[in-house]
């Protein structure tokens, strides 16, 4: 049997696009005298959907592609395909996630995802209801188990989520070949984990695995592929490029040995690598699908707005970004200089408007309100907030999104002006700590000095007051940013903080700062998600709460 995958990068609701995309797969596959093609999960809708499952219309037209998909293949090739399907029962919820097993023009077989996850990022027991039953189907002479991306996970840790292993089920009933559809989406750790896991599957049943991710971004949520094969020795027969869209073909034998029609390249990338390849992945998608080329940003002459221009350009293309340098009367000449060799080893064009005339009549006006107070973090955030009318203004008068530049170490503590520095379209660094920032920009100046080496090496500051750093607010990033990750990744709370070698008083006033600046993260653009906690939909903390205020 000739088996494909198709590793694709659908958009949520383009039922016509995604089908064209699967159309063409489909084309391929028949050329190649494939048997079938695995998609990956709710594939025909794109994934995840989130409320729109709650429009009758929208599951509609899931059924209609389905149709469409059926009517296509004919009886020229079969294909395994995500999409919801509708539960007859009254009981329950009133959706599945599903696979279908579309063959000789109609479906032929479906399959309902057990594991529905309800962590981090997930919420998809809101939706669908868990399937309840388990059975295979022949197919060319193949019994095949078609199970949906969580199945696949509960591998038997000490600590499992869940009471039943939907593949142990599976197995029960001898099937000759694993498929898996998923939509697993990315952070730096999660590629490793991947093999990780559909190794012990293969192993622990001895079956063959094929595994199908999508790719691409959809909106925060970044799917970096990584698609497997894996036989049933545990042997990866093969991984799929990430961050880019195959389609790849491969024999499984007789004897279920796989025989792959491709040159198999083991992608060994570094963590810093593929938080750099995801996060131009997103900021790609997310401009390509609101229909948006041009994006603008404030370049500080700093090394957060450096890495987002360098990012966008490569994302965009260098015509496509506009750098604004807004200097006021704290800014130092380096600043400025810093910004423009930079442009100039870009090529990316750029606006000079200082703020000190704008600032002056700002400060003139509400002096007197002010009561002849001293100059204090209201003026600073006075300039933070000119700079940000500047950008959204040009935005407007062009048709520009802005990228946000605030960095996941500053967006922890509060460290950002709402309404000036925090505002834009697209946090693009606010999961990347600034340690990591660090990391990045010597990835991108590993050939060549792109980034000015200056700007790596100057003490951090907004230079918002006369000889302003980072440290005169916040503790050395070096230190921060591993008790922000314990906190945060790891969910450590102070006493096992401390226990690891941290001061206490230190501690406290860190994980103070997290929890009272809760509401500046309410209201910040989408974050692009390249870790396994980021801020936004998978860290979810009230706002009003008195946890570690005494």
């Amino acid at each position: 049997m000739k088996i494909g995958l198709a590793q694709l990068n659908y958009m949520i609701g383009d039922f016509n696009g995604n089908f064209e995309k699967m159309k063409t797969a489909i084309e391929k596959g028949i050329a190649e005298n494939a048997d079938l093609i695995l998609f990956s999960e709710l594939s025909v809708c794109g994934y995840p959907p989130r409320d729109f499952l709650e429009f009758h219309h929208f599951i509609n037209e899931c059924s209609t592609i389905i149709q469409k998909l059926a009517e296509f293949c004919g009886n020229k090739i079969a294909v395994v395909v995500g999409a919801p399907s509708k539960n007859p029962s009254k009981n329950g919820k009133d959706l599945f996630n599903s696979a279908y097993f579309i063959a000789d023009g109609k479906v032929q077989f479906l399959a309902h995802k057990t594991l529905l996850p309800t962590y981090d990022v997930f919420d998809e027991y809101r939706y669908f209801e868990p399937n309840h039953s388990f059975d295979i189907f022949e197919f060319k002479g193949k019994k095949l188990a078609i199970s949906i991306c969580e199945d696949i996970w509960d591998t038997g840790e000490e600590n499992p989520l869940y009471k039943i292993n939907p593949i142990a089920e599976l197995a029960k009933l001898q099937p000759d070949i694993l498929f898996n559809l998923s939509a697993s989406p990315f952070n730096y750790n999660q590629a490793k984990k991947r093999i990780d896991v559909v190794r012990k599957n293969a192993t622990a049943f001895n079956l063959p695995v094929f595994y199908c991710n999508c790719v691409g971004a959809q909106t925060e949520l970044i799917f970096d592929g990584g698609s497997l094969v894996v036989d049933a020795k545990g042997n990866v027969i093969d991984e799929f490029d990430y961050f880019v869209e195959a389609i790849k073909f491969y024999e499984i034998n007789n004897d279920n040995t796989i025989t792959q029609n491709s040159e198999f390249k083991i992608q060994n990338c570094s963590s810093i690598q593929l938080i750099h390849d995801a996060l131009v992945c997103g900021i790609r998608d997310y401009f390509k699908k609101l229909g948006f080329k041009k994006a603008i940003l404030g370049l500080s002459g700093g090394v957060d707005s450096a890495l987002v221009l360098v990012l966008a350009v490569r994302a965009l293309g260098k015509e496509n970004v506009l750098s604004v340098l807004m200097p006021s009367q704290f800014s130092t000449s380096h600043s400025v200089d810093d910004s423009l060799k930079l442009l100039e080893n870009l090529g990316s064009p750029h606006k000079i408007i200082p703020i000190k005339e704008v600032f002056d009549v700002y400060d003139k006006i509400l002096q007197p309100h002010f009561e002849n107070k001293p100059f204090d973090v209201t003026e600073e955030n006075l300039q933070a907030r000119i700079r940000g009318n500047y950008l959204m203004a040009l935005s407007n008068k062009f048709g520009y999104i802005l990228l946000n530049t605030t960095n996941k170490s500053e967006a922890a503590v509060g460290y950002g002006t709402l309404y000036g520095d925090m505002c834009g379209g697209l946090a693009v660094l606010a999961d990347v700590y600034k340690t990591q920032i660090y990391e990045v920009c010597k990835y991108i100046n590993k050939d060549e000095e792109i980034i000015p080496n200056h700007i790596l090496t100057k003490a951090p500051s907004a230079e918002l007051r006369p000889g302003q750093k980072d440290s005169d607010s916040l503790p050395d990033y070096s230190i921060l940013d591993k008790i922000l990750f314990e906190y945060i990744e790891n969910r450590q709370g102070p006493d096992e903080i401390e226990a690891q070698g941290f001061d206490e008083a230190l501690i406290t006033r860190v994980l103070r700062m997290v929890n009272r600046n809760e509401f500046k993260r309410h209201q910040t653009p989408p974050i692009l998600r390249v870790s396994p906690k980021a801020f936004g939909s998978g860290r979810r903390l009230p706002i009003v709460g008195k946890y570690l205020e005494s």
